[in-house]
């Protein structure tokens, strides 16, 4: 009977150790998520793509506009979380112009729109589209951006920079520093806290207003440098981006306050416009960089003071791969931008990182 016991125990270990996570071969890792293609309804080509912007996985929006023989075309595409589709509902769809960049505001969807050379503010909501017209017209319409309570437009006319506001309801202009030539855009994470960049006489400056006025900022940007864009989040870190050159040469660097303190990195991007940088679902930066491939994609991937890199699906006969635009949609990431396939003009493509 002991030897017959000590024969079933013995059985019973041999076949916890088969089923046991702790005792079998370790699986294979997971494997990593990767981008692919997502089918984008053609435009008139050439084409250019101004923005992009997510409200979670089922919802997104693609600005830009058309070449066409007559002069430039708005062009606006919707993600519903299954397929791109174009939409020609808006005011103005069929007018000369273009749409620049796009923002959730509340419930709503918030387009810059310059509408034959006016400028508006296109607003979508439950009821369907509707505008609202900037105070006066502008020679130049350099950047807008919009926050519950609050949306600005900065451009130029012949009196020079302009800073319009708008509360909701009215329109006002607003008075920056004295040193300042020009604001090259602008960016809010609520009505009352607003960040721009802007040329002045002596280089380029960072703005904040405190919902009083317009002041420098105080950022110690790297010596012989600009800035392309900054990444303003709902926590209050703020990421800059921009080159820096020495000696005629570029390289790009990020600058990251955490509400107290700026931290500069060189991350091995080379000489990259940071325009598209967006802020991923797992946290780290993202922002598409120059392929090295004709025929696919590149995006870069910085964590701290890691680099890496990730390419796009292959696509057959492509001479040319440009995402023009990141969002972050949910867990995954949307791109959006134009691919040139040999034998034709460029054209729209969109691609998604996981999802």
């Amino acid at each position: 009977m002991n030897g017959l016991r000590a024969v079933i125990v013995c059985l019973v270990i041999v076949c916890a150790a088969i089923v046991s996570p702790a005792a079998a071969v370790t699986p294979a890792a997971a494997a990593k998520p990767s981008w692919s293609a997502l089918p984008v309804p053609a435009a008139a080509p050439p084409v250019t793509v101004s923005d992009l912007a997510a409200r979670g996985p089922g919802e997104a929006w693609a600005t830009g506009y058309e070449h066409a023989s007559d002069g430039l075309r708005p062009m606006l595409y919707r993600w519903d979380g299954t397929a791109w589709s174009r939409d020609t509902t808006f005011p103005g769809a069929e007018e000369p112009g273009w749409l620049g960049k796009v923002q959730f505001v509340g419930e709503e969807v918030w387009i810059f729109h310059n509408r034959a050379g006016t400028g508006e503010i296109l607003r979508r909501s439950a009821g369907g589209w509707s505008a609202v017209p900037l105070p006066q017209t502008l020679w130049t319409y350099q950047d807008f951006t919009a926050v519950p309570g609050a949306a600005w437009v900065v451009g130029e006319d012949d009196t020079g920079l302009k800073v319009l506001h708008y509360d909701g309801s009215t329109w006002t202009t607003q008075s920056t520093p004295d040193d300042v030539l020009y604001v090259m855009g602008v960016i809010a994470r609520t009505a009352t806290d607003a960040w721009a960049w802007a040329d002045t006489s002596t280089g380029t400056t960072v703005l904040r207003r405190n919902g009083t006025a317009w002041q420098d900022a105080k950022v110690p940007l790297p010596p012989n440098s600009n800035v392309h864009t900054i990444l303003v989040e709902p926590s209050g870190r703020v990421t800059i981006g921009g080159s820096q050159y020495t000696d005629g040469v570029a390289r790009t660097y990020l600058m990251t306050f955490n509400g107290q303190a700026w931290h500069t990195t060189y991350p091995q991007l080379g000489d990259t416009y940071t325009e598209a940088m967006v802020r991923g679902p797992d946290g780290a930066l993202w922002l598409p960089v120059r392929s090295d491939r004709a025929f696919q994609s590149k995006y870069a991937r910085v964590d701290g003071p890691r680099t890496t890199f990730s390419y796009g699906p292959e696509r057959t006969n492509a001479i040319d791969v440009k995402p023009r635009a990141l969002a972050r949609a949910g867990f995954s990431l949307l791109s959006f931008g134009t691919v040139e396939i040999y034998g034709s003009k460029p054209n729209l493509m969109s691609e998604r990182l996981g999802g």
